[in-house]
């Protein structure tokens, strides 16, 4: 990264006062605060409370919080807030924000949050992601929105090819999950931006850990910023029970029919390791019947976009996804998060659960461990700082499906080779996103 003329600033204490209770409590403009209550946002969460005093203050603010802590409102508040109270003698034409995501569905939830708290203001925003047309996207842009939320490189895309687009009239600076941002290697395209826009500007960073890259942007492009803390240590939410199931790796597609059948009613979320495992996996359940739909990140933005609709809108009640859908996404919804291959990473356990038992709700994680997993499941139980309880299962009750489930199993098969030979031939194949299952459930 290169460095700005400013160094950041020590840390500031966050919590030496008592936490505002309301968001009137937090200083915020009258017409935000009535949205608030509006969207039913009856309390401002830790985080909230703690960051958004700094951010109207005019403070850089880095924000170090778990998923599900309510990380969009702590910035997009504070931006509104400074948006509705312009001095109209300083006022410029053009973009006032720009928010840089990992990824774009996360880009889109950011958006839809911004949105919604700008409803009864006239705010204009959009988000540029790759997978959609760069021309479309140039149009949207010519129209001026107040706020631009985007993933680095195609924000790059357009800044380079894009005639008459620019980010000199920028006021906000946001990096949401900023440590996800520099493990994807975007570190070059970040120091393009920062090299682009205005240094006179209001900087907010947040990020779930404080990691050496993102220590390194710290002090490239925030200005003696306050630090603000939710939590020191990983922890899964309060009303969340967590257990495992342990498993002869041969029979892990009949134990997850098995507990899917077992808990049916509810809606899941199953983890895979890889999109061919994530694909294969909601082949094979449709064909047994389940309303599974897959998320995977070599589907097009549509499909991701359009799996992600059937998914919240309750027509499909699984999804099967990678770790491209464990962090950023807010479905309320969620009852059950599967982890069917268990996480490479152990803190990608707790982004992964943090799915479910989001904003007080009670929720279930089981996780799948074979004889192959048991050391990545011990580093899960070491961060935890607990061990889990074992899911009961009987396998005599398990293996009476393992025929039909077999026949699943071939027949996913044979669907998977097609997809691979259609996206191998044309960039075509990623796969049906249809609804529900074909064939009787058990």
């Amino acid at each position: 990264m290169s460095s700005s003329e400013d160094e950041a600033g020590p840390a500031v204490p966050a919590d030496e006062e008592e936490m505002p209770k309301t968001f009137a409590d937090l200083g915020l403009d009258d017409t935000l605060v009535k949205t608030c209550a509006q969207l039913k946002w009856t309390a401002p969460t830790p985080i909230q409370a703690k960051s958004i005093p700094f951010g109207i203050d005019g403070k850089d603010v880095i924000g170090l919080a778990e998923t599900g802590s309510g990380k969009t409102g702590a910035f997009a508040l504070p931006v509104l807030h400074a948006l509705l109270n312009q001095d109209p003698s300083t006022k410029k034409k053009g973009v006032f924000c720009l928010v840089l995501a990992p990824t774009r569905e996360l880009a889109f939830q950011i958006k839809d949050t911004f949105e919604a708290l700008g409803s009864n203001i006239g705010l204009r925003s959009t988000v540029i992601v790759g997978g959609i047309d760069m021309m479309t996207q140039a149009l949207a842009l010519q129209r001026k929105p107040h706020i631009v939320v985007a993933t680095p490189g195609r924000i790059v895309d357009h800044l380079e090819n894009t005639k008459g687009f620019h980010l000199k009239s920028i006021k906000f600076l946001i990096m949401d999950e900023a440590d996800r941002i520099l493990t994807m290697d975007f570190e070059e395209e970040v120091n393009t931006l920062l090299a682009e826009i205005p240094k006179e500007r209001q900087t907010f960073l947040f990020s779930a850990t404080m990691t050496s890259k993102v220590q390194k942007l710290q002090r490239a492009s925030l200005r003696k910023p306050v630090r603000v803390e939710v939590s020191t240590k990983y922890q899964t939410a309060a009303k969340l029970i967590q257990k495992y199931v342990f498993i002869p790796q041969k029979y892990k597609d009949c134990y997850l029919a098995y507990i899917l059948n077992e808990l049916e009613g509810n809606s899941f979320m199953v983890f895979c390791s890889t999109c061919n495992q994530t694909q294969r996996v909601s082949l094979m359940l449709r064909d047994l019947g389940f309303s599974a739909i897959c998320l995977h990140g070599q589907m097009t933005q549509p499909k991701r976009l359009g799996a992600l609709a059937k998914f919240t809108g309750k027509s499909n009640s699984i999804l099967i996804a990678t770790d491209v859908a464990s962090r950023g996404l807010d479905i309320p919804h969620v009852d059950v998060v599967l982890n069917f291959d268990i996480p490479q990473h152990s803190k990608n356990y707790i982004h992964r659960v943090g799915r479910t038992a989001r904003a007080g709700r009670t929720g279930r994680a089981i996780t799948f461990v074979t004889q192959y997993d048991v050391e990545l499941y011990q580093r899960i139980e070491e961060l935890l700082g607990e061990k889990l309880e074992l899911h009961p299962c009987e396998e005599s009750e398990v293996l009476q499906f393992l025929e039909r489930v077999t026949e699943a199993q071939r027949s996913a098969a044979i669907e998977m080779k097609m997809f691979i030979q259609k996206k191998d031939g044309k960039r075509k194949g990623n796969g049906s996103q249809g609804g529900g299952g074909r064939k009787k459930k058990f």
